[in-house]
């Protein structure tokens, strides 16, 4: 068993660690971070990597769990956020075949960041065709009989985990760039992401 922490379609290194869990825990009760990937994931367009950033409403205190975590929409993030994806991979071998599955998040309101997060990641399970199913914690995991990657994963540090050079839309005008979005892999490589977390 491996507890992650719930991220906004996260890095590929996430899924390829998630894959390979026999059972998987999301926390919901970890206190809510600034400039991580609850938050933010990076895409890559013609200008090199992105963040994209869901905006938040101020949490009442500091330590808020992630589970309260309201998102904001006083500014048209949603629209932004879905140019962006399509500039980046409307020319990506499975943009087509797959976006259709995201469009509702870009289009409605979801209260809470976790919903929002954790629909996204069903979105992606179904896409590639796994059918493990992901348990939030009822409380904060303070056990030591699993995994515990909850703070693996971060866009500000070195990461211990590199993804392996896959065909990127921009492969002929830049060099290779590790870790992105799950949504990266996905829109390149489509029906081979499963088999690609699996072997590398």
């Amino acid at each position: 068993m491996k507890i992650f922490s719930s991220h906004y379609l996260a890095p590929i290194p996430y899924y390829k660690e998630l894959l390979s869990a026999e059972d998987v825990l999301i926390e919901q009760y970890n206190h809510y971070e600034k400039k991580t990937y609850q938050n933010r994931c990076d895409i890559l367009t013609a200008n090199g990597k992105i963040a994209l950033s869901v905006p938040v409403e101020k949490p009442l205190t500091a330590k808020v769990p992630f589970k309260d975590i309201r998102i904001a929409y006083h500014e048209e993030w949603q629209k932004q956020h879905l140019r962006a994806i399509e500039s980046a991979y409307k020319n990506s071998p499975f943009y087509e075949y797959y976006i259709d599955d995201f469009l509702p998040f870009y289009e409605k309101e979801v209260s809470f960041l976790i919903d929002f997060n954790m629909g996204l990641h069903q979105v992606m399970m179904d896409a590639i065709e796994e059918k493990r199913s992901t348990v939030l914690t009822d409380s904060f995991y303070q056990g030591s009989e699993v995994k515990d990657l909850r703070f693996d994963f971060h866009p500000r540090r070195i990461s211990n985990f590199q993804t392996k050079p896959y065909y990127q839309v921009f492969s002929d005008k830049m060099d290779f760039v590790p870790n992105l979005s799950i949504l990266d892999l996905l829109f390149n490589l489509g029906p081979e992401v499963e088999l690609y977390l699996k072997k590398y």
